[in-house]
């Protein structure tokens, strides 16, 4: 059950790749981890419904190279999440988060996510009873309000009570969660950015670890931020460019540059694609996924996601498709020419 555990030196906040609904699973993190040998990678958010009336093996499984790894949790109920960070340690991850910053109706309807910050005790609440049954760091994600209000006591007061309760590490998006009438999509683009106030909290509580996250797109903002705060936490960006992890470890973990190519990296992923396969019956796309975003930027790019990217393929191994994906194209036709010889090995 449990995978291991992680000894890296660096700080565990400094950099991470942020938890993201339908993105961030195990095979994601995988993916990422060949990238970045020191990021620490979160879990989608588990809500503790999932984890006590579901399936905990096909939630929590992971594999041993994602460390340094974080689980994310959902929910409100001090008891259910005591039972469920408990759960998290068993399993071998490395710090047990709770979601306070997803505005989603959803979410709202479970009555936890954004709409917790109104309640600051519960969240206190909430984070004693897991600091009391876990050794390892119970941390919170949040916004930096609800609604339009734009006070700073508001985040201030919510840091200031979930600390008290033995929470020492806050990953602050610096924008409000809008609770109605923006999608979450919109929620991570129309309320105003808002750093000044996450540098505050810093300023005023010193020995909290402080984690900025929102609209934090290069390496330049990255080491702007790291200069004011303890971390940076990177989200959308990370997933859809992800060869830009492949520069973190030298330049913000001090680490001689890796020795990872594009090429090697899709290897080693085509592997790990045939390994799950025979292990769990996992089809090679669903995996494949997260990682078309490899070669962005690249010439040929466009063909290689079109051929990753075609299902009429899934009856391949995961090493042909590749060598598919890297084939010349024809003297004549461009790639348009692709899908006949897609074709002939479907």
């Amino acid at each position: 059950m449990n995978a291991g555990s992680s000894s890296t030196p660096f700080p565990a906040h400094r950099l991470s790749v942020a938890p993201m609904m339908d993105w961030t699973d195990r095979h994601c993190r995988y993916f990422h981890r060949l990238l970045s040998r020191h990021a620490l990678l979160y879990t989608e958010m588990v809500t503790t419904g999932a984890l006590v009336h579901g399936d905990v093996a096909r939630h929590l499984r992971f594999n041993a190279q994602e460390h340094p790894v974080a689980l994310q949790l959902g929910g409100s109920e001090p008891a259910d999440l005591a039972h469920c960070a408990k759960l998290g340690e068993q399993w071998g991850y490395d710090e047990i988060n709770l979601n306070c910053g997803c505005p989603s109706e959803r979410v709202q309807r479970g009555a936890f996510g954004a709409c917790l910050m109104a309640e600051p005790q519960l969240v206190a609440d909430c984070v004693k009873a897991m600091v009391d049954v876990v050794a390892v760091p119970v941390t919170v994600k949040h916004r930096i309000g609800i609604d339009k209000g734009e006070s700073y006591d508001f985040v201030r007061d919510f840091v200031g009570t979930v600390s008290e309760a033995g929470c020492k590490t806050f990953i602050v998006h610096a924008r409000n969660a809008w609770l109605k009438g923006l999608s979450p999509k919109e929620n991570r683009e129309v309320p105003p950015l808002r750093y000044e106030l996450v540098r505050r909290l810093k300023r005023e509580f010193p020995d909290l670890t402080i984690v900025i996250n929102g609209g934090i797109t290069t390496g330049e903002q990255v080491a702007a931020q790291l200069r004011e705060l303890d971390g940076v936490m990177v989200g959308r960006e990370a997933y859809h460019h992800p060869w830009w992890l492949a520069s973190w470890d030298e330049a913000f973990f001090g680490t001689g540059p890796g020795e990872q190519t594009r090429e090697s990296v899709e290897s080693m992923m085509v592997d790990y694609m045939a390994a799950q396969a025979a292990q769990h019956g996992t089809p090679w796309p669903t995996i494949a996924r997260h990682m078309l975003g490899l070669r962005h930027g690249l010439p040929g790019s466009r063909r290689w996601r079109q051929v990753w990217s075609d299902h009429k393929l899934k009856s391949l191994h995961p090493r042909e498709v590749m060598t598919l994906a890297h084939a010349p194209l024809p003297s004549q036709g461009g790639e348009s020419s692709l899908q006949p010889d897609m074709a002939a090995h479907a």
